[in-house]
């Protein structure tokens, strides 16, 4: 499959900087479901003297808490990700290749457990340290570390604008940064009976892991 996430400050300053993880909590405590789509650029740290480079790819994402969540990456390459509530399943159209993963070992302290499987805030603190950062970009965010040190997941930051989920920004242990950018949040949509659903394509090469 191609490889297709602090600071001490003065009492008066505090409210602007919390903005991030209220909006967090809001998110946690209200979006039961969501559609959006997304563009993502994967950008891998500098090697040999080379300029970094960065992939591009798009398409659309729905969740529903708990648990369940899907990924459809349409541009470059048709790639399909899909989280039933019990088994991760990542299907290559190209390569017609499924890789099947039991859920509660592939998820952990991963992006995914920012949007859907944590059920709530203080969930979601037991596998991360969560922080507000400074504003940027018109966004509040926060950076959620994951407290397991010997995952692949390094820091992911998480902008909103306003109570909306608008960016994923992710670093992994090896330098590179995913940057998930979130277009046309539906929240609380009616998602089809299904819409979590995976069945491997007749023919599919699947793995098991």
């Amino acid at each position: 499959m191609r490889k297709i996430a602090f600071f001490f400050i003065a009492a008066c300053a505090f409210p602007a900087w919390a903005d991030g993880l209220k909006s967090l909590e809001n998110f946690m405590k209200t979006a039961h479901s969501g559609r959006a789509a997304f563009t993502q650029a994967v950008t891998a740290p500098p090697k040999d003297g080379q300029a970094a480079r960065t992939k591009q790819s798009s398409g659309h994402f729905e969740f529903q808490r708990p648990g369940r969540f899907k990924f459809v990456y349409e541009k470059p390459f048709a790639q399909t990700i899909v989280a039933d509530g019990k088994t991760l399943w990542l299907y290559d159209a190209d390569l017609n290749q499924v890789t099947q993963r039991a859920q509660d070992k592939a998820l952990g302290s991963t992006p995914a457990a920012l949007l859907a499987s944590a059920p709530d805030l203080a969930a979601l603190r037991a596998d991360f340290t969560l922080e507000s950062a400074p504003e940027d970009g018109g966004l509040q965010w926060v950076l959620a570390t994951p407290k397991a040190r010997e995952g692949q997941l390094k820091s992911v930051r998480v902008g909103f604008d306003g109570e909306a989920l608008a960016v994923l920004d992710i670093v992994d242990s090896f330098g590179q940064r995913s940057l998930i950018r979130f277009t046309g949040m539906q929240l609380n949509p009616a998602l089809p009976a299904g819409a979590f659903t995976f069945k491997p394509p007749a023919g599919a090469d699947v793995l098991q892991h």
